[in-house]
């Protein structure tokens, strides 16, 4: 990889999102199924005693959200044998005729105020056991939210490992206005897609966004005021400030997992370079010092380690540095030697692997390197994929493809058994990043 294509890079994807098609607005759909799921069985949830009807069906929600997740194969509706709501009129004979492992039945009733409770449970329909039992309280506007927190519970008490159907993601779009110039936006939504939210709104590019440990801020780059600088926003306040706005490179700002630090690339010193930003103080510490180009950071888990890439060995490949507090770093060692190109590493979030962009013979796609055992696996089969992002509990890693000549997003199990297509109906979206658990 030519030395231009890895200074592509230290902008951050800019060439991409530049030379796509522009798109109007951002409609998730899931096009491709998965094999290999456990079977299981959700019961539209009894709704008689509602004296109208919810915005959103609750039952159709948790089946999506498991669907898509690629371990469960919910059951059509139409193919249910029976609508039990609670346990006392569940026959477990007959759905173990149907191989169902595990089944789900609820109802739902009107508290007063625009608020309501649902009622469901969890049965391992093999041994005829209830597994879970919850009543969740909700106001009318939170029945999504209310749906995927019942999804992660189902998923984590049959999976044993925590759900991420509450989490979010965030997104960059590019939008031909109708005079024919180009906006940018920065935009969240939940993991599924819906609830779109505006976070920015600019006539220049925007790139590199970051989740905040906390999932209250994102970090990211803007070319506002025509060259790069680096922001930090509130995402519900819409408060800002700018980090910095150095001559040169101001690029691919990540958090460090205590949320008191910023990694990021500068070139203000004439090359560009990993540092450390300290957010309470200001002070600045440069970690890599190579004639080469050095960029996109990431922290590992601990925060005792960055990931980055450079081309200091004639391509672009991932080197690891071990930080002494944020302020002083050892002797970088090189971490990938399969391929031509290996770029923007990421963490998963247990630390023992690395997501990354794993170039070869022009094709550039998702792999995982297993740290412990050097074992690199390429996870897809397309030719322009970038931007990996793990899921907060290390199941999926959702990135950025290109089907029909736009722009997707796609994700794949980290074992690549999974493949996920998340169309949008029009445009392309690019620089997918997925949010951490919420603290809330």
């Amino acid at each position: 990889m030519k030395l231009r294509h890895l200074l592509s890079i230290v902008c951050g994807g800019l060439w991409l999102i530049m030379s796509l098609p522009l798109q109007a607005a951002l409609t998730i759909q899931i096009t491709e199924g998965v094999v290999g799921a456990m079977p299981i069985a959700i019961v539209p949830f009894d709704n008689s005693t509602l004296k109208s009807p919810l915005p959103y069906n609750l039952s159709d929600i948790i089946t999506t959200d498991l669907g898509r997740s690629g371990r469960f194969a919910p059951m059509p509706e139409q193919d249910l044998i029976a609508r039990p709501h609670d346990g006392s009129a569940v026959r477990f004979a007959d759905w173990r005729l149907l191989n169902m492992e595990s089944l789900v039945v609820g109802r739902l009733r009107e508290l007063g105020g625009a608020r309501y409770e649902v009622q469901f449970q969890l049965f391992d329909v093999f041994k005829g056991e209830q597994l879970a039992g919850y009543s969740i309280a909700f106001a009318a506007d939170d029945v999504r939210r209310t749906a995927h927190r019942i999804s992660d519970l189902i998923y984590e008490k049959l999976t044993g490992q925590r759900g991420a159907f509450s989490t979010r993601i965030a997104y960059i779009t590019a939008i031909k206005a109708a005079d024919k110039s180009r906006e940018y936006r920065l935009s969240i939504a939940d993991a599924d897609g819906f609830n779109e939210q505006v976070i920015l709104d600019s006539k220049q590019p925007l790139m590199s966004p970051s989740w905040s440990p906390d999932g209250e801020k994102l970090v990211y780059v803007t070319f506002e005021s025509g060259r790069p600088e680096i922001f930090v926003q509130e995402v519900f306040s819409g408060e800002r400030r700018r980090i910095t706005d150095f001559p040169g490179l101001n690029n691919a700002p990540v958090w460090s997992p205590d949320g008191r630090y910023l990694a990021m690339t500068l070139s203000k010193t004439g090359n560009p370079e990993v540092h450390t930003y300290n957010l309470q103080t200001g002070a600045l510490s440069q970690v890599t010092r190579h004639p080469g180009i050095d960029t996109e950071p990431n922290w590992s888990p601990d925060g005792r380690k960055l990931v980055f890439t450079s081309d200091r060995g004639g391509r672009p490949q991932l080197y690891m540095v071990n930080m002494s507090g944020a302020n002083k770093s050892g002797q970088p060692q090189r971490l990938t030697f399969e391929g031509e190109y290996n770029s923007r590493g990421t963490f998963s979030p247990d630390g023992q692997r690395l997501a990354m962009v794993h170039g070869q013979q022009g094709a550039f796609r998702i792999a995982v390197l297993e740290l412990a055992s050097r074992n690199l696996q390429v996870l897809t089969d397309s030719r322009l994929d970038e931007s990996p992002s793990f899921a907060p509990n290390g199941s999926m890693i959702i990135y950025a493809t290109e089907s029909q000549n736009r722009g997707v997003l796609a994700a794949v199990s980290v074992d690549g058994r999974v493949h996920q297509r998340l169309e949008l109906q029009q445009g392309d979206v690019r620089e997918p990043a997925w949010s951490p658990f919420s603290t809330q």
